[in-house]
């Protein structure tokens, strides 16, 4: 049958008990063997059973159907058995339940077929637990220590079970090596290694188990006790357990079943009852308006398609449902219950529908090169991606905005809209007039000291602001200075035009000072002067070399010729010796140069101090004799004094006989 959330459903629709000797029985007992979820699931008996009463345990998931006040009858046991129903407290349930009916106090599990019970004995050893469990007997069926090989047998023998016992597996044979050792499955591994081991089959230990605690031969396998760690799971201990706690032996778990000679018996039913469940949905969605498809798998039943998540009548059933023509996103509900559950277990299951987006852009101004522009546009539906090239491309941003690199050309970049995949149909160019600016060269002049100069832009028809304030192509300076002007073309755009302007000053001569064998020549201002004492050769020293005595002039030039200066100097000159032997040559000595200062005289004395001679204008040469006798060949002193100029100077020279 198929279970309705928050309802009650009888667990049989017909029963029937046929016993030839007898007209009935103690009891029958009713478990949720397989699927039970403690806490949620329960059985109840409905109606009226005036012989009948029913005992429900929440741990076994058992409800034990006996009589009042005698042995009911198999009438009476049928119509109670067709009045229990099955609830679930869980207002979105899943999964399957399996119910056991059977005569005997065993837990019946359909999966195998077996019979299994727990037998509380407090303090039983493992070794005595195997013996007792061989000589138990079931309805004639052989019994062993429970050999438990999945997860149906954990939770009928362990979970559902009213304790903590022993079961088949022992590694006592081989240590780390765990095997059933009763039972149909005697010799078949189902561990091996101790707590990271691995099993070949199917083993349930509990976490950190097993472990050999305290290097003890733990050999012998045991459902652990509730409420330590995994309900159900076992643990590894010794053949006799601790002596109290949880780790004691409080009894063993016999199955029946599966052994040679087993008779055939006739003393259990099952029934099942079916929680559908949606396990798989695959939502769909398009761009633009249209139908889709949507699909859903059941665990169980027809998949049930409804407008929303209350409504009671379906609008489609089955796996695969077309939506009529959609022009907006719409949710659907499916379940596989039966028209007519009220369920809140329903699964949404989605029709989109994605707009295609529409883009709104801005029309750019043109922009000069060497600039950038942030571009502007809006869309109704999505994201705005930017790209380079018409198809295609890398993606250069995303959002409603985007900054261009540096521009020099005119350039053109595309917008495209993506709303969940669903792109425009075409890419929106957007163009950018990229306009040249005015071309110009930076340029330095020089001015010269007291002139004007003319500063010309050099760009015509166009318009200029100059630093100064004025707006005309060109300026006219007198003072040095930086200077620039903003150059605009037709287009708008600017370029500023940088104009350096250093001023060089006109040379001023202050003197010229006349050494013995030089000449310097100090100027009254500084600049980057040329020098020159015959007008034409002209160097960078203000000092000359002259051997020669007599009238020059210093010349001064600006090297970028902002003007020149000139001052007459002389130069006075002597001779180093003389030999006065009338051969015409050096005859005479004299001071050179000294007859342009009228009032210059030159004395000259002997190497004792005494004077000699005194030279003037009028007396300008000694011609080596004192009072008319020839001085004899020595060194000898003079000193000269030029009053025009504030000079003198003192020397001595040899006279060669």
């Amino acid at each position: 049958q198929i279970y309705c959330p928050q309802t009650q459903l009888p667990i049989v629709t017909n029963i029937s008990i046929t016993d030839p000797d007898d007209i009935g029985i103690d009891a029958i007992y009713i478990q949720i063997s397989q699927g039970y979820v403690a806490g949620q699931d329960i059985l109840t008996l409905t109606g009226t059973h005036p012989n009948i009463s029913s005992v429900w345990n929440v741990t076994e998931g058992k409800l034990t159907l006996t009589g009042i006040n005698a042995q009911p009858t198999y009438i009476e046991l049928i119509n109670a058995i067709e009045s229990v129903v099955f609830s679930n407290s869980n207002p979105n349930p899943s999964g399957e339940r399996i119910f056991s009916i059977t005569v005997g106090q065993a837990n019946y599990l359909a999966s195998t077929g077996h019979y299994y019970q727990y037998v509380p004995n407090i303090g039983i050893t493992w070794q005595n637990a195997k013996i007792a469990a061989q000589n138990s007997t079931y309805y004639g069926l052989q019994g062993y220590l429970a050999t438990i090989t999945s997860m149906d047998e954990v939770q009928i023998s362990g979970i559902q079970a009213s304790g903590a016992g022993w079961i088949g597996g022992s590694d006592e044979e081989t240590e780390n090596t765990w095997k059933w050792v009763t039972g149909p499955e005697a010799g078949t591994v189902f561990w091996n290694g101790l707590v990271n081991g691995s099993s070949p089959n199917f083993a349930f230990w509990n976490t950190g188990e097993p472990n050999n605690y305290n290097n003890v031969n733990e050999d012998y396998a045991h459902v652990t006790a509730p409420g330590v760690g995994i309900i159900g799971s076992w643990n590894d201990i010794t053949n006799t357990g601790d002596s109290s706690g949880n780790y004691q032996p409080k009894g063993y778990i016999v199955e029946y079943g599966g052994m040679p000679n087993d008779p055939i018996l006739q003393i259990s039913t099952t029934s099942t009852i079916t929680i559908p469940q949606i396990t798989n949905i695959v939502n769909n969605a398009r761009c633009g308006s249209g139908s889709l498809t949507l699909s859903a798998t059941a665990s169980f039943g027809t998949v049930n398609w409804y407008a929303n998540q209350t409504d009671t009548t379906p609008i489609f059933s089955g796996s695969s449902y077309t939506t009529p023509a959609l022009s907006s996103s719409t949710n659907y509900f499916v379940d596989a219950f039966p028209v007519g559950c009220t369920t809140g277990n329903r699964i949404m299951v989605s029709a989109t529908i994605n707009q295609i987006p529409t883009i709104t852009s801005t029309n750019p101004n043109p922009i000069c090169e060497n600039s950038s522009i942030t571009l502007q546009a809006t869309i109704d539906f999505g994201t705005l991606n930017w790209y380079a090239s018409v198809s295609g491309g890398t993606l250069l941003s995303s959002g409603n905005s985007y900054t261009t690199p540096i521009l020099n050309q005119t350039t053109t970049y595309y917008l495209e809209g993506n709303n969940f995949g669903c792109l425009t149909p075409n890419r929106i160019p957007i163009t950018i007039q990229v306009n040249p600016v005015p071309t110009y060269t930076n340029e330095n002049f020089i001015l010269c000291e007291n002139t004007s100069l003319t500063l010309n832009s050099g760009i015509t028809n166009a318009t200029y602001l100059w630093s100064t304030g004025e707006n005309s192509q060109n300026i006219t300076i007198n003072t040095p200075g930086n200077y620039s002007v903003i150059i605009t073309n037709s287009s708008n755009c600017s370029a500023t035009k940088n104009i350096t302007v250093v001023e060089k000053p006109i040379p001023v001569i202050e003197t010229v000072i006349v050494n013995l064998n030089n000449i310097t020549v100090v100027m009254a201002n500084s600049g980057d002067f040329e020098y020159s004492i015959d007008g034409i050769n002209y160097f960078n020293s203000n000092v000359f070399e002259i051997s020669q005595g007599g009238f020059y002039t210093a010349h001064v030039r600006q090297v970028n010729f902002c003007g020149f200066d000139e001052e007459p100097f002389v130069f006075v000159s002597y001779p180093t010796f003389f030999s006065p032997n009338g051969d015409g040559t050096n005859d005479f000595w004299k001071v050179k140069g000294i007859e342009f200062y009228p009032k210059a005289t030159t004395h000259i004395f002997d190497r004792y101090g005494k004077l000699i001679t005194t030279l003037h204008q009028s007396n300008p040469i000694w011609d080596g004799n004192f009072n008319g006798q020839k001085l004899p060949a020595s060194d000898y002193w003079f000193s000269y004094e030029i009053p025009e100029i504030n000079q003198s100077f003192k020397g001595h020279f040899s006279l060669i006989r």
